[in-house]
């Protein structure tokens, strides 16, 4: 596209009060040697903070990796139920733009969410680029959507209520997983949460250009990751959608899908169009776009008011397609 000078959209005053106040915590730019230091700042949380003091049952699991990749970790969280009563589950990818994040990202609103529905939550330690490029994180990911499924009895878990879902990267990810599932009959999930997702590499969008140099995961972040994953194909012809997910060409018989995104942030006119083309294939899909978000919104400000607003939406979603898919055993 023609660069011109795009006026940007606002900020929500509670968004841009934290973004003034928070400088040294946003990562709005970002060079290939200042990841590293990214990924210094990743915090595991306690369990009492995971369990909800001691609520939530929490177990650290080995996932066995793809033939000749390394094993993969990821932990569960799950509802202290009866030992033969399977609990729904979200299985969630954390963000951190392929380049860095730890499955213990984003875990904690994640956990917050679920388990007040009742539903469990897996989290997945994927592989990072540039060390790991495409296709080592979708490899982990889809290998693990794959294992849980087939474990699933004995986790405790419903293997007929996954709902897949993921922040940026993860959110990412998580579409491709899912299109990955349905071209090689993998596990039928019965949703997709895909919060700010990363999802083209091409970059080159009216929202990518007005952003460039505010707010959070700018322009130049995203291309910093993007090239990280892919090395010299990025934003060539031949990138695959199990990469980059708005390269699809066919969105027909995806499960539901909810997309939520800020109208000041680099990906939204990608996931605009995303659930645009989800639309046009005749699959289901929810769209947000809180005005006045940047990219991870509600982290960066939990308690703003777009921000409760988002999670309550989120809720709503995943109880109706909880609920739908209780209902259709139910009936089936």
């Amino acid at each position: 596209m023609t660069e011109v000078a795009w006026r940007r959209p606002p900020f929500d005053p509670e968004i841009q009060a934290a973004l003034e106040s928070q400088r040294s915590e946003v990562v709005t730019a970002l060079a290939s040697d200042e990841v590293p230091e990214l990924r210094e700042r990743s915090v595991v949380p306690s369990d009492a903070l995971l369990s909800q003091n001691g609520r939530l049952a929490v177990t650290r699991l080995v996932v066995p990796g793809a033939a000749g990749a390394p094993d993969v970790p990821a932990v569960l969280v799950r509802p202290r139920t009866a030992p033969d009563e399977r609990t729904p589950v979200l299985f969630h990818l954390h963000g951190g733009g392929l380049v860095t994040g730890t499955m213990y990202d984003d875990l904690v609103p994640a956990v917050s969410l679920a388990a007040d529905l009742g539903c469990a939550v897996l989290s997945v330690d994927y592989r990072l680029a540039p060390e790991h490029p495409y296709p080592a994180a979708l490899e982990d990911a889809y290998g693990a959507l794959v294992w849980m499924v087939e474990e699933a009895g004995d986790l405790g878990l419903d293997a007929d209520r996954v709902v897949i879902g993921g922040v940026s990267a993860g959110g990412g990810l998580a579409a491709a997983a899912t299109l990955l599932s349905r071209e090689s009959g993998g596990p039928a999930v019965i949703g997709q949460m895909l919060v700010c997702p990363m999802l083209d590499d091409r970059n080159d969008t009216t929202s990518a250009v007005q952003m460039a140099g505010v707010g959070a995961w700018d322009r130049q972040a995203n291309q910093t990751a993007w090239s990280a994953y892919l090395g010299d194909r990025v934003g060539t012809p031949g990138v695959p959608s199990y990469a980059a997910p708005a390269r699809a060409t066919d969105l027909a018989d995806l499960p539901p899908t909810f997309i939520d995104v800020g109208s000041a942030e680099t990906f939204r006119d990608e996931c605009v169009a995303f659930a645009g083309a989800l639309w046009a294939a005749g699959s289901q899909a929810e769209l947000h776009v809180w005005p006045g978000g940047c990219h991870g919104f509600e982290f960066l400000v939990p308690d703003a008011a777009i921000s409760r607003a988002a999670r309550a939406a989120r809720t709503r979603w995943l109880r109706r397609t909880l609920a739908a898919s209780a209902g259709a055993r139910r009936r089936g």
